[in-house]
């Protein structure tokens, strides 16, 4: 099994998920990656033999096109516990199909869902290892992965 996610093996997962769940063709972007206070992000954390997290970013129109989408009715209009449900569904997937495919042994949290941009995520010891851009219909978002260098998880444990 593999011990690292290339940003071709996210992008893939990216698309399956969005088409297999929304019925959604996203495309590669470039659209540069700006914090916004009007948008949510996603996180999951993987821990075990490859540690770090995955983020789903988008703003909260999207937010809500997704969801309408994903649960077959028509988008809410603000974003409500159902948007957020949604959003931490669409990237606890991406996590479960990243997590089948690096190694095994690794553990998923549940999902968080935070509004804004006024807020610090730190997955202590971890880089971004890659931040894709994606396009659809509904517009430009983007999926993160941080990864925790393995260095880092030996350095830090008490040692005996």
């Amino acid at each position: 099994m593999l011990t690292q996610v290339s940003a071709e093996m996210m992008g893939q997962i990216v698309e399956s998920v969005f088409v297999t769940m929304m019925n959604l063709e996203v495309f590669p972007s470039q659209d540069p990656w700006a914090p916004s206070n009007d948008q949510l992000t996603s996180a999951v954390h993987l821990s075990g033999e490859w540690n770090g997290a995955v983020l789903l970013e988008c703003n909260r129109w999207q937010a809500c096109r997704f969801a309408g989408r994903f649960l077959s009715m028509d988008p809410p209009e603000s974003v409500n516990d159902d948007v957020r449900d949604v959003l931490g569904e669409l990237t606890n997937m991406i996590g479960g199909n990243m997590k089948s495919a690096v190694t095994t042994g690794l553990t998923l949290s549940m999902p968080c869902v935070t509004d804004g941009s006024d807020y610090g995520l730190r997955v202590c010891g971890s880089e971004v290892q890659d931040r894709l851009g994606f396009e659809c219909v509904e517009g430009p978002f983007w999926v993160t992965l941080l990864a925790v260098a393995p260095t880092r998880l030996t350095g830090s444990r008490l040692r005996n």
